[in-house]
């Protein structure tokens, strides 16, 4: 879907489509999609900081390799303890160059060839493919979906947690928006204790949560002592393509297996642009952040609105967090995939089949809606004609 329009004259523009085509675009050049609404990146313009910091660093005509300087760790130690009371220090992180890549260097240091290592389905599928792809096992602490509510199956996670070697974590959960409270984490954290088990804790998504609502980071809901925290700006300020992140644990035992094996695996590099970035990010660009969630949270009810005037045979889980929608089609009948191809081949419209992220997805599909509201009212009225068809 290749959109023009004239750049509207406001400091943070939402509104503006821009074509994202013949950039080396995941979400728009690899497919032949009209409409692609799943990978997990925005369709937004970046904030303005983060833009003026990189054409700065790219006005000086050499590009060689870089180092992270102190003020990149210090952005992200002022950042999470103003807004989350979360207290880092420098000594207790790591650079990376992505989450994934940090968990999959944590997987093979931290656990053995053929361990189970356990996640919470449905969960972003990328889990499942960095722990069989390193020879490990998959266990599954499947989340109880009632009356439109997901919660945690704690009676299963203790008698799981007792035969694997590792915990990851998705805090919020990727796909079903969730913020997990204090209490959840506290007592995920006494069962890792009592079972031993090492915790992974992805908190990328951590700042899109709808306005006035605020995430709960692990490490100080809990007291538990092997915990590791997976944190970057890639999500919040739609900087995925900077490969940048940190990994914090203030265990020191953990912290020395895993600086070594992010060394071994060449992902402690540094992008010459990812410092300018991430540091104009987080000390120059939370206003941005902040009228993103906003425009989030009406796309959000935008959403929910229309569905239930024109497709309430599909329902929106109610959730807080990410711009990620988890679509509840049971009401079809059909198999996430059916549905999925369908709306692909018919209408050009790329949504997640559910059955990716687990067995108990696949009454779902998932939806990104970090887009320009232009964008999303074509992907919902697609979306209706899609599932009218089907239904038929």
């Amino acid at each position: 879907m290749k959109v023009g329009s004239t750049m509207k004259d406001t400091k943070f523009d939402f509104e503006t489509v821009i074509d994202r085509h013949d950039t080396n675009c995941l979400k728009w050049d690899c497919f032949d999609d009209d409409l692609p609404m799943w990978v997990a990146d925005m369709d937004f313009k970046v904030a303005p900081t983060i833009s003026e910091s990189i054409l700065k660093r790219a006005k000086h005509p050499i590009y060689g390799y870089t180092i992270v300087p102190d003020e990149l760790f210090e952005s992200y130690i002022n950042w999470w303890n103003r807004r989350y009371d979360f207290e880092m220090s420098k000594e207790n992180m790591m650079y990376s160059i992505g989450v994934m890549p940090s968990i999959s260097s944590m997987i093979r240091c931290l656990t053995d060839v053929g361990d189970e290592i356990l996640i919470q389905s449905p969960v972003y599928h990328v889990f499942y493919y960095v722990i069989e792809e390193n020879d490990r096992k998959v266990i599954e602490n499947e989340l109880i979906y009632e009356n439109g509510i997901y919660r945690i199956d704690f009676d299963d996670l203790d008698e799981k947690l007792s035969k694997v070697k590792m915990m990851i974590l998705c805090n919020p959960h990727n796909p079903i928006g969730k913020t997990w409270s204090k209490e959840e984490l506290y007592k995920i954290g006494q069962l890792c204790s009592k079972n031993d088990v090492i915790l992974i804790s992805d908190e990328i998504h951590c700042d899109l949560t709808d306005p006035d609502i605020k995430y709960n980071p692990f490490e100080i809901s809990s007291n538990y002592k092997k915990v590791i925290t997976c944190l970057s700006p890639s999500k919040s300020f739609n900087i995925a393509g900077f490969q940048s992140s940190i990994v914090h644990t203030k265990n020191k035992e953990l912290f020395e297996k895993i600086k070594m094996q992010l060394h071994i695996d060449n992902s402690d590099s540094c992008n010459v642009f990812a410092t300018n970035a991430v540091i104009a990010a987080y000390n120059d660009s939370e206003e941005w952040l902040e009228k993103l969630k906003i425009t989030l949270f009406e796309n959000k009810i935008f959403v929910r609105n229309y569905l239930k005037e024109e497709l309430p045979i599909i329902k929106l889980l109610d959730c807080d967090a990410t711009y990620l929608l988890w679509l509840d089609c049971s009401s079809l009948n059909i198999p996430s995939k059916e549905i999925s191809e369908s709306l692909r081949a018919n209408q050009g419209l790329f949504l997640s089949a559910g059955i990716d992220f687990g067995k108990n997805g696949d009454e779902f599909l998932r939806m990104n809606i970090a887009c320009p509201k232009k964008i999303l009212k074509e992907g919902l009225e697609r979306l209706k004609e899609g599932i009218i068809s089907l239904n038929s």
